[in-house]
């Protein structure tokens, strides 16, 4: 059985796809087979951090309207992920996009789509992909997708930043997934700046939510300059911001 891991934000900018994409290519590292699903139709980003250009082909928002299967959607990006000694890849990654032409934007926001068709799809990769983990990069705030892909998740890493609005959304989105009866929820902390002490961010934050806190995500110019030209946690593994996405994979891992 694969685990089903959801990425979710309450608000938009907190960093959530660049978190999913680098989690997902450390259990790829890791030796895992791990699949990326960019559910965030109305404002896909996930595919540059792979690579991919605006006029990527084969997307999730094909699987919806029903023009292709979600399997022949996900492509192979295991090439991303460092090689063993031996050469040969240590597991295999792949990800599903969703369209950035303005065209298919515009037709979700016109059309909508068969939410129900999510959960079909994603259960046909995990078992066309013989998956480990299947990491589904949601969109920010509530709606029915997202309601639906906290409800299937074993895991649910909530990414906010150390910001009122962030934590009053939060709140609303443990509430939720508690009410879910998601079986694990997990907090992480990003673009904390400097002056705030990790530790007593991890304690308020536990206090508050009563769920602990996997990762504290450091403000940094680096991450910031790499401007999502690629996985910075696999092209600067030493940096502190590395480290704390592999503390977060642990988490993660630690559950299968």
């Amino acid at each position: 059985m694969a685990t089903v891991v959801s990425i979710h934000s309450f608000r938009g900018g907190t960093g959530k796809s660049n978190t999913a994409s680098n989690v997902a290519a450390q259990l790829a590292t890791a030796g895992h087979r791990v699949a990326v699903v960019d559910t965030d139709i109305q404002s896909p980003g996930v595919h540059v951090l792979f690579g991919f250009d605006d006029a990527v082909t084969g997307t999730l928002n094909d699987f919806l309207w029903g023009e292709r299967s979600i399997t022949d959607a996900a492509h192979d990006v295991t090439a991303s992920v460092p090689h063993t000694g031996s050469g040969a890849p240590a597991g295999k990654l792949y990800l599903v996009p969703s369209s950035m032409r303005a065209g298919d934007i515009a037709r979700v926001l016109r059309e909508g789509y068969d939410v129900g068709m999510l959960n079909d799809g994603f259960r046909a990769l995990v078992r066309d992909l013989d998956l480990d983990f299947l990491m589904i990069d949601t969109h920010p705030g509530l709606n029915e997708e997202t309601l639906l892909s906290i409800a299937v998740s074993d895991v649910l890493l909530l990414v906010l930043r150390p910001d009122r609005q962030d934590f009053q959304g939060t709140a609303v989105t443990v509430d939720v997934a508690r009410r879910l009866e998601v079986p694990n929820l997990f907090l992480v902390a990003n673009k904390v700046p400097s002056g705030i002490d990790g530790a007593d961010l991890e304690a308020q934050l536990c206090d508050t939510y009563g769920a602990p806190t996997v990762g504290v995500l450091p403000l940094t110019e680096d991450v910031a300059i790499n401007a999502s030209a690629g996985l910075f946690s696999l092209s600067s593994p030493e940096h502190p911001w590395s480290a704390q996405i592999r503390r977060i994979t642990e988490a993660v891992g630690g559950l299968r």
